[in-house]
């Protein structure tokens, strides 16, 4: 990956180790340079892919089902491109010109890591390498919080996907800040209706919540 850095004010190359990437994050979200934006800018980036015809082990049970495959076990890669880009359209997360439910920077918020006794009842949960902590979804904690699928102001110029209730939609002509607004209201209802803090995954430049 070839970079610009703004501190160095020159070209530096990474290797995927280099990069710090984790859940939601990566070293490029991480390291500022002002309070204007990051440290490091992409400029391109190079991919080695192994051979052959047949996908990495599927992961997630939702895409095994949509394959007709038990998770661990691999794919056609045609088969498993396909039905990816299936499942996130249907979720409003492949980009469609015509369809306001995707205009937006996917997912708002990432899905949050709490204490087990933090969990809220019937929420569902993901292990993580902590055993006294485990991840939760912030989807659900949104919806359970009273905001629903297209939730947003009167106005109409925003609103939660119709879709998807993680992501945060721009219906046409809003501002930065009736989306902000939006966030922030749905951020703080989480929080007061289940104590639980949702932090945004897309950097916000220029404004905060």
């Amino acid at each position: 990956m070839r970079v610009w850095d703004r501190k160095l004010r020159g070209v530096r190359t990474f290797a995927g180790a280099d990069c710090g990437f984790g859940y939601r994050t990566s070293r490029f979200k991480v390291d500022r340079y002002d309070a204007f934006g990051g440290r490091h800018l992409v400029l391109s980036v190079t991919f080695q892919l192994r051979q052959g015809d047949l996908g990495a082990p599927v992961a997630y049970a939702e895409l095994a089902r949509a394959l007709g495959v038990e998770p661990g076990d691999r794919a056609p890669l045609a088969d498993v491109r396909a039905a990816v880009l299936g499942l996130r359209a249907g979720k409003g997360m492949v980009l469609d010109e015509a369809d306001p439910d995707t205009w937006s920077a996917g997912s708002f918020f990432t899905n949050p890591v709490v204490p087990l006794g933090a969990v809220p009842a019937g929420a569902p949960t993901w292990p993580t390498a902590d055993p006294a902590r485990v991840k939760t979804s912030a989807a659900w904690l949104i919806e359970h919080a009273g905001f629903g699928k297209g939730h947003g102001p009167d106005h109409g110029r925003v609103s939660l996907s119709t879709k998807h209730t993680l992501a945060l939609t721009n219906r046409g002509g809003a501002t930065t800040a009736e989306l902000v607004e939006l966030a922030r209201e749905v951020r703080d209802g989480v929080e007061d209706a289940f104590g639980i803090r949702l932090v945004n995954e897309p950097v916000l430049v220029g404004c905060e919540l």
